[in-house]
C-alpha cells in the first residue's frame, strides 16, 4: 500500500515576518564583522586572511539565504534543514573565537542561533541548540584553562552562569513566540467568526420582506436592505449613508428616530409616507437602540435600527387568518346543519307525495331545492376536511398523463348538457389535444380525476357556445439541454371573458368567489391537492388558434414536474386544521 505524500509546510505570514527579520539580522551580522576585520587590520595593523575569508564566505551564505529562502521558512520540527542555518552560525563563531588573534570575544553571537532556534522551532530544537552551544563554550574553557590563559575556575563559573542564562532564554522566547502565535490564531479565528456573522447577517437583512434601517443621531441611514428601499421610494444602486429627511415624504419616520434617541427607549408607531407620484403608503415601524461600546462618554456611537412592516402585507396575513378561522367556524357549522337537512329533505319527500295541488307542488319543489343547494355548501365546506384526510393516506403512483386525461375527458364529457353562467344549458364539447404520449406523472389518479373535474366545470361555466370554445391540452415544456427532463404540463383553456385584477388576487384563496352561490372552495382545493404532489397549478391569459383565429382566453395550466417523489408527505397541508 502506497503511504500518502506528507504535505508541505505553509507558514503562517507573522511567522514569514520573523524569519525575514532572523535572515536581515544575519546578513547584518556577516557585514559587521567583516567591518571588524577592515578596523582590526586598520587600528591595530592585523592582517588574518582566514578570518576574512570566513567572514566572507558567511555573508555570502547569509545574502544567499535572505534571497533564495525569504518566502519559504523552514519547518519547525528538529531536522538537518536547520543545519545549513544554525549550525552555520555556530560554526562561524567558533572559528572567530578559535582563530582571532586579538583578545575580541565572539561568544555573544552565539545568541542569535539559539534566537532563532527558540522563536521559529520547536522546544527540542531550542534546548539541543543551546546544550551544543554549551558543550561548546564548556570545550572552550576547558581548552583555556589547560592552556594556562584564565583561571580554570573562575572561567567555568562564567561559562555556567551564560549558558544557564542562554537557556532560560531559549525557554522564555519559546513560550512568548508560542504565545503570540496562539494569539494571532485566536485574533484570526475571531476575525474570520466576524466577518462570517457579518455576511449570514448581511444574508438575512438582504432577503427580509420587512424593510431594516441603521441609523445614527445625525439621521444618516448607514444601512438599508433593498425592501427598506422600495418602502422608502429610494433608489436600488442608492450610495449609503444618506439623510433619512433628504424626502419629503419621509418626515414621520425621521421624526420616529428622533424621538427613539431622545427618549432613549424602543418606540412604535404606525404612520403614513407620502412621496410624491405615490399612493400614500402605510407603515408600521418599531424602533431598537444598539448599546454603546462606552457609556460612560455622552457622544458614544450609537444606533438606532427601525424595522419597516408594510400594513398591506400585515392586513393580508390578518385576513388569511380570519379566513383561516372562519373555515373552521364554517366546517363546524356545515357538519351539525346536515343532520337537519336531511331530516327537511325526507320529510319534504315524503310531504310531495300527498300533495296534489300544483301550487303545492311548486313549494315543495322549492323546498327540495334549497334543501339540496345547503346541503351542496356544507358538503364543500366539508370537502377541505376530507382532502387532508385523504392527503395523509394518499401515495403517489406512476400515472400515463394522457390515458388518464382522455378517460377523465371520456366520462365528463358524457354527462349531458351542463349549466352555463347564463343558466343556459350548453353541450359539453371541446378541442382535446393530447401530445404527451408517454409522459409518466406522480399523482394519484382520484385526484387528478378531482382536479380536472373541477377546472372542466369552471371552464363550461364561463365558455362561449362555439365548439372549440373550451380546449384541452397536453404536452411537454421546452427545457435546456443541461436541465434534464422537461416539465409536462396539462391546460384548460375557454374563451370566457378575462377577469378582474381583484378576482386573479384572490383565485386560489378558499372561501373567496366572484359568484354568489360558490362557497370559493374548488380551485383552492385544487391547488392544494397539486401541491401535495410537488405539481403546480397557475392562471394565465393566453391566445389559442381556433376556427375564428385567435382567441384570448383563461388558462388553468397544471405542472408536473418530472424531480416529482412518490409518496412524498403533505406537509403543506397538514398545517390546515378545519
Amino acid at each position: 500500500m502506497l503511504s500518502a505524500a506528507p504535505r508541505p509546510f505553509t507558514a503562517e505570514p507573522q511567522v514569514v515576518r520573523l524569519w525575514n527579520g532572523f535572515l536581515n539580522g544575519r546578513v547584518l551580522v556577516g557585514t559587521v564583522l567583516l567591518v571588524l576585520q577592515g578596523l582590526s587590520l586598520t587600528v591595530h595593523n592585523r592582517n588574518a586572511p582566514l578570518l576574512w575569508v570566513i567572514c566572507a564566505v558567511y555573508l555570502a551564505f547569509t545574502l544567499f539565504a535572505r534571497i533564495a529562502g525569504r518566502r519559504t521558512p523552514p519547518p519547525p520540527q528538529v531536522g538537518w534543514h536547520w543545519l545549513p542555518l544554525i549550525g552555520l552560525d555556530i560554526a562561524v563563531v567558533c572559528l572567530l573565537q578559535l582563530l582571532q588573534p586579538s583578545p575580541m570575544n565572539y561568544a555573544p553571537l552565539l545568541a542569535l542561533p539559539i534566537l532563532m532556534a527558540s522563536a521559529l522551532g520547536t522546544l527540542l530544537l531550542a534546548f539541543a541548540t543551546t546544550a551544543s552551544v554549551t558543550l561548546l563554550l564548556l570545550g572552550w574553557t576547558g581548552w583555556a584553562g589547560r592552556s594556562g590563559m584564565t583561571d580554570l575556575t573562575q572561567q567555568y563559573f562564567q561559562t555556567a552562569l551564560t549558558c544557564a542564562g542562554y537557556f532560560l532564554m531559549a525557554y522564555l522566547t519559546h513560550q512568548l513566540a508560542q504565545r503570540l502565535q496562539r494569539e494571532r490564531q485566536l485574533a484570526q479565528q475571531n476575525r474570520e467568526a466576524a466577518h462570517l456573522q457579518e455576511q449570514v447577517n448581511h444574508l438575512i437583512i438582504h432577503h427580509l420582506d420587512d424593510g431594516v434601517l441603521a441609523i445614527d443621531r445625525e439621521g444618516l441611514v448607514h444601512a438599508a436592505n433593498p425592501a427598506a428601499l422600495l418602502l422608502l421610494d429610494c433608489a436600488a444602486g442608492l450610495r449609503l449613508p444618506f439623510a433619512l429627511s433628504a424626502t419629503v415624504g419621509n418626515a414621520p419616520l425621521a421624526a420616529l428616530v428622533e424621538q427613539t434617541f431622545a427618549s432613549g427607549a424602543e418606540l412604535t408607531a404606525d404612520m403614513d409616507l407620502v412621496h410624491a407620484g405615490r399612493n400614500p403608503l402605510g407603515l408600521h415601524a418599531r424602533t431598537w437602540l444598539t448599546s454603546p461600546l462606552d457609556t460612560a462618554l455622552p457622544e458614544a456611537a450609537q444606533w438606532c435600527l427601525v424595522f419597516l412592516h408594510d400594513l398591506r402585507e400585515m392586513q393580508a396575513r390578518l385576513r388569511t387568518e380570519k379566513l383561516a378561522a372562519m373555515g373552521r367556524m364554517s366546517a363546524a357549522v356545515a357538519h351539525e346543519i346536515r343532520n337537519p337537512l336531511a331530516a327537511i329533505s325526507q320529510a319534504n319527500a315524503l310531504l310531495a307525495e300527498e300533495l296534489g295541488a300544483p301550487a303545492q307542488q311548486r313549494l315543495s319543489q322549492m323546498i327540495a331545492n334549497n334543501a339540496q343547494r345547503l346541503a351542496r355548501i356544507a358538503e364543500e365546506v366539508l370537502d377541505i376536511a376530507r382532502v387532508q384526510q385523504q392527503l395523509h393516506g394518499a401515495e403517489a403512483s406512476a400515472l400515463p398523463l394522457d390515458e388518464q386525461v382522455a378517460a377523465i375527458w371520456e366520462e365528463w364529457s358524457d354527462q349531458g348538457p351542463a349549466i352555463g353562467a347564463a343558466g343556459t344549458a350548453s353541450e359539453r364539447t371541446a378541442l382535446v389535444q393530447l401530445q404527451a404520449p408517454q409522459a409518466m406523472v406522480a399523482f394519484d389518479a382520484e385526484h387528478l380525476r378531482r382536479v380536472l373535474v373541477n377546472l372542466l366545470d369552471n371552464a363550461q361555466r364561463f365558455r362561449s357556445s362555439a365548439a372549440d370554445g373550451l380546449q384541452l391540452h397536453t404536452g411537454h415544456a421546452a427545457a435546456a439541454p443541461a436541465a434534464g427532463a422537461a416539465p409536462v404540463w396539462l391546460q384548460v383553456w375557454s374563451d370566457g371573458p378575462p377577469l378582474e385584477a381583484s378576482v386573479q388576487r384572490h383565485l386560489f384563496e378558499p372561501f373567496f368567489s366572484s359568484q354568489s352561490r360558490s362557497t370559493g372552495l374548488g380551485l383552492y382545493i385544487c391547488r392544494e391537492l397539486c401541491e401535495r404532489y410537488g405539481a403546480r397549478l397557475g392562471y394565465q391569459r393566453l391566445a389559442r388558434s381556433t376556427a375564428r383565429g385567435s382567441v384570448e382566453g383563461n388558462a388553468f395550466t397544471l405542472v408536473f414536474y418530472p424531480t416529482a417523489v412518490l409518496g412524498t408527505p403533505a406537509y403543506r397541508l397538514d398545517t390546515i386544521v378545519v
